[in-house]
């Protein structure tokens, strides 16, 4: 769909692909990626390690035959521990974006434990390393000719209004504005978007039922537990101003990627995983 109004993509995690251990049923890349192709999406991010094949060719080449390409990929990578450190390996992953032609190196600030449902509070010593950490990043990917964003999502360092707020003032790195993470974690997505539109350079569109992210706000559910609830719905069908966010982006002239997310967690029998992003492309189409 790169063709039309929006250059909108697809990601494999609308159809339960995670990379946490226990997620849900995982289902095959042959299947996902011909449900992606007759959905009519020429574009997609790569999903976990190990869903596609590692080497950039042959992963450009499978993708190729399913008339799509790579245009993200989340990497999330420990930024915070100052006895770790990330450059290396977001090295090798500019590389192999380089060599594969992805577009956007999607960094989240991971904890460095499995899964979204819980995370240690940073003090001075960790934003420190994370802000300078942030800037090591952008400086090397200028070599790579990557684009690099930094994705708050929740369960990472990077959740909550707060910390989002901190990674603006205290670095240039620009963000991939996740519409559904942004307001799980507190953050209004479309005000962001208003008052930071030059930053953003990678776009994830999700909507939210906002009584689900509210028990997770006040901890009486798991992020697990909601996204098994069904926290995210298709794109107008829930309580993010998709709509209003689109608009903003586009009179600031945004030119990235629209990607769609409806992160699900799938059981064995679930028999059409694909249906939530055939609803938000036509809800896209009304646009």
């Amino acid at each position: 769909m790169e063709g039309g109004a929006l250059r909108t993509a697809g990601a494999p995690i609308s159809w339960g692909v995670c990379e946490v251990p226990g997620w849900g049923h995982q289902l095959d890349r042959s299947r996902v990626l011909t449900e992606m192709a007759e959905l009519g999406l020429n574009a997609t991010e790569l999903g976990p390690a190990g869903f596609l094949p590692p080497s950039p060719s042959r992963c450009r080449s499978l993708l190729g035959q399913y008339g799509l390409r790579a245009v993200g990929g989340f990497v999330p990578v420990v930024l915070h521990d100052p006895h770790h450190d990330p450059l290396p390996e977001v090295r090798a992953t500019m590389r192999a974006f380089r060599d594969g032609d992805v577009d956007v190196v999607v960094l989240a600030a991971a904890t460095g434990r499995d899964g979204y449902d819980a995370k240690p509070v940073l003090d001075a010593r960790g934003w420190k390393t994370l802000l300078g950490n942030l800037e090591r990043i952008l400086r090397n990917a200028r070599e790579f000719g990557r684009a690099v964003t930094l994705h708050p999502h929740v369960g990472t360092m990077v959740e909550s209004a707060e910390e989002v707020e901190r990674v603006l003032d205290g670095s240039a790195v620009p963000l991939c504005l996740d519409t559904g993470h942004l307001l799980i974690g507190g953050t209004d997505p479309g005000d962001l978007a208003r008052r930071a539109a030059g930053r953003v350079a990678h776009v994830h569109l999700k909507d939210v039922d906002a009584g689900l992210a509210e028990r997770v706000r006040a901890g009486g559910l798991t992020y697990t537990q909601a996204v098994r609830e069904g926290i995210y719905r298709p794109l107008g069908q829930g309580d993010v101003d998709v709509a209003g966010i689109v608009a903003v982006l586009r009179a600031a002239g945004y030119p990235g990627w629209y990607v769609l997310e409806q992160d699900v967690i799938l059981g064995s029998r679930d028999a059409d995983p694909a249906r939530n992003v055939r609803e938000s492309l036509a809800y896209l189409e009304g646009l």
